[in-house]
């Protein structure tokens, strides 16, 4: 876990009788714009440095936003994306075991290429990030983040800034595999003061059966943005599938968790998984949350689309593949 004193980025987990060192200092926030790649970050919300590799313009469909009138001068249904910025970043793998708020170490994952229907491979330490949870800052050291791809995909050029720049590898790697990375909508929505943002990825297609199964991942943040303290402690999904099905999921928690939001951690984060027997689909449906007094209410996820893409692709290569 970090945290800040006197302009300074210091790490809290330390050895007994260590010194605390500064490893950055805080820039000024982009009002307007993006970061480049090479900009070293603090998430805001779960504390991580990290580095830009990239960015991606998603559509955000926020239902928490007042639709427009129509010609009729009433709101209309439906909610309407509007572009906003996102970044590809790797996590610093120091700081991965206290991201507490997270089930796991955020990874892009895909399919296997091979006959095994089941192999689900990761690369991990990458994560997406939304331009207002970055705190930018900066730092003399050449390799101021550890991850595997840190120096595979970036250089230290001081003549820049920020002084970090793409090597060609970097360049190929998002060429050839940004099918895989594509992140394109954002779904999100408030209940009772707790915020959840889905946001779904297309993985790829297996024959299994003589039928054709479709995989994607959705990852899900959950927030609360009031001052109660409430534990989540059922989920109910409703999957639709183009095939026509309609399945109904319930369970307790979420990946084998009930989170507390809080004040002190007012945010959790998880991804999973979903197959269909068709191209498409559709998610939705609540959580159930508990307040302290032992009352529960439901927290509506946002409904979101399951596309596959329109062209067949081959998966990620060039780079760790860990079975996952």
């Amino acid at each position: 876990f970090t945290f800040f004193l006197n302009g300074f980025i210091l790490g809290r987990n330390r050895p007994e009788g260590k010194v605390l060192e500064p490893v950055g200092v805080f820039e000024a926030l982009k009002q307007h714009g993006k970061y480049e790649t090479g900009q070293l970050f603090l998430h805001s919300v779960f504390g991580y440095r990290g580095i830009v590799l990239f960015p991606w313009h998603a559509r955000l469909y926020d239902r928490d936003v007042s639709p427009a009138p129509d010609s009729t001068g009433h709101g209309s249904k439906e909610v309407k994306g509007k572009m906003h910025t996102y970044y590809q970043v790797l996590i610093d793998t120091r700081d991965c075991p206290h991201i507490s708020q997270r089930s796991q170490t955020e990874a892009v994952t895909f399919l296997a290429n091979h006959d095994d229907s089941r192999a689900l491979y990761a690369i991990p330490g990458l994560d997406y990030v939304s331009h207002e949870d970055i705190l930018p800052y900066n730092s003399t050291e050449q390799v101021p983040i550890q991850h595997e791809l840190f120096e595979r995909f970036l250089m230290f050029n001081p003549s820049r800034n920020p002084p970090f720049t793409a090597r060609d590898t970097l360049r190929a790697w998002q060429e050839k595999n940004h099918p895989w990375l594509e992140l394109s909508d954002v779904h999100r929505e408030t209940t009772e003061n707790i915020r959840v943002t889905v946001i779904p990825f297309y993985m790829g297609m297996r024959e299994a059966q003589n039928s054709h199964v479709y995989w994607w991942r959705y990852c899900i943040r959950l927030e609360n943005l009031g001052n109660e303290v409430v534990q989540l402690r059922e989920r109910h999904w409703r999957i639709f599938s183009l095939s026509g099905t309609l399945e109904t999921v319930r369970g307790r928690g979420v990946v084998g968790k009930e989170p507390v939001l809080s004040r002190e951690q007012p945010a959790f984060q998880y991804s999973s998984h979903v197959s269909l027997q068709a191209p498409s689909g559709h998610m939705w449906g609540t959580f159930c949350f508990e307040r302290t007094d032992g009352s529960h209410f439901d927290v509506r996820i946002p409904p979101f689309s399951l596309e596959s893409n329109k062209y067949d692709k081959a998966p990620p290569t060039g780079y760790p593949l860990i079975h996952w």
